[in-house]
């Protein structure tokens, strides 16, 4: 039930925001492979379900050429399995020949749609979701059983990092494809003004959505006492988590901090990205994460928070924390010219090498027989 299938027909694009990106590294890879589709003629062959809640009351029918539908419901947080579950059965009804589901939230609707739809079932299981500590007891054991779900029930499962390759393996027996993100997106926006900002000169950036496992806390705690005396950006949902207004409310007047909100605009995004000295990653649970692949190909130092997925994914060449202490200990060596200049180099060139959007792109559309 692995490898590609001929696909002539229609292909539904599933558990997304929408199309054009504007949350996160989900709804980039949907972009990304819309991009690609249109520059090979293929795009008028997706249809990718929307959110109407998150993407705004401008609703097109289309989008470089791949059709656009609409759930009025949200793509994330408990409302997730209903869109996702009845995004799949829409796609089933309306005859699409393939679909690529990402992430697992709506997969314990795949035995329901296998028993009366031959539509090809190819799915992202993104980071082993029901890990994270964001999640209560009831809504783990739903993730966990959605997820073996998906691995039991997909014709094709997608892994983007080693480490959720080997969890595949060892938890199900099945053997999935490994494909990551791309990073040139990041590097392909002209940098807008963010003089309104008011930026320091130099500063360490943080980029997150304000939850505990993104190791937040952590951070912001590290530059409360910062012998470097190297500020602190760090951009957020703030508003959107309980987690996330407290530490705004903690942190919003420390001298050495400065708390963003999540900027979506990508000029605005480039432009502050690129202003950083150094990158701090404090995500601890998934698999390959966006944000990271993106700043190794900016090229900044990076230092991630030290487990299994982002060793993986910065092949070993990032510095690494599990504390304030830590962190606080790191950044006067990452801030060292000398050193700063070899790793963010090295990031760079791992970058070039292993996230690619042409090799991305064309990995899925062999999935998906295009």
């Amino acid at each position: 039930m692995t490898g590609s299938t001929p696909t002539t027909g229609r292909i539904a694009l599933l558990g997304t925001v929408g199309v054009p990106a504007r949350y996160g590294g989900f709804e980039t890879l949907a972009t990304e492979l819309i991009h690609a589709a249109e520059a090979q003629g293929l795009s008028d062959r997706f249809t990718v379900w929307c959110s109407a809640k998150q993407t705004g009351p401008e609703r097109p029918a289309s989008y470089r050429g791949a059709h656009l539908h609409y759930l009025p419901l949200s793509a994330n947080g408990a409302q997730s399995i209903a869109y996702d579950a009845l995004s799949l059965r829409q796609a089933a009804q309306t005859d699409h020949d393939a679909a690529l589901l990402l992430g697992v939230s709506g997969a314990m609707a795949l035995p329901f749609i296998r028993a009366r739809s031959r539509m090809r079932i190819i799915a992202h299981l993104d980071g082993i979701e029901w890990q994270r500590p964001k999640w209560g007891r009831l809504a783990r054991t739903i993730l966990r059983r959605s997820e073996a779900m998906a691995a039991r029930h997909a014709d094709v499962i997608i892994a983007d990092n080693p480490e959720i390759a080997t969890h595949i393996r060892q938890s199900y027996g099945r053997e999935p494809v490994e494909i990551a993100y791309g990073h040139e997106h990041a590097l392909s926006t002209t940098p807008a003004p963010i003089d309104d900002l008011a930026l320091p000169p130099a500063y360490a950036f943080a980029l997150a959505r304000a939850e505990p496992e993104n190791n937040l806390a952590t951070i912001l705690a590290a530059f409360t006492e910062n012998p470097s005396h190297l500020p602190l950006v760090a951009m957020a949902n703030w508003q959107a988590t309980g987690h996330g207004r407290a530490l705004r409310s903690r942190y919003a007047d420390h001298p050495h901090i400065r708390l963003l909100d999540a900027e979506y605009d990508p000029g605005r995004l480039r432009a502050i990205r690129s202003r950083a000295t150094l990158y701090l990653h404090g995500h601890s649970a998934g698999g390959t994460n966006p944000a990271l692949v993106e700043m190794m190909g900016i090229g900044r130092p990076v230092a991630a928070w030290d487990c299994s997925f982002n060793r993986a994914t910065t092949g070993g060449a990032a510095a690494y924390f599990d504390s304030a202490r830590s962190l606080r200990a790191l950044i006067p060596v990452l801030t060292d010219p000398r050193l700063a200049h070899g790793m963010a180099a090295e990031l760079r060139a791992i970058a070039r090498r292993r996230y690619r959007w042409r090799d991305v792109t064309q990995a899925y559309f062999h999935l998906l027989g295009l």
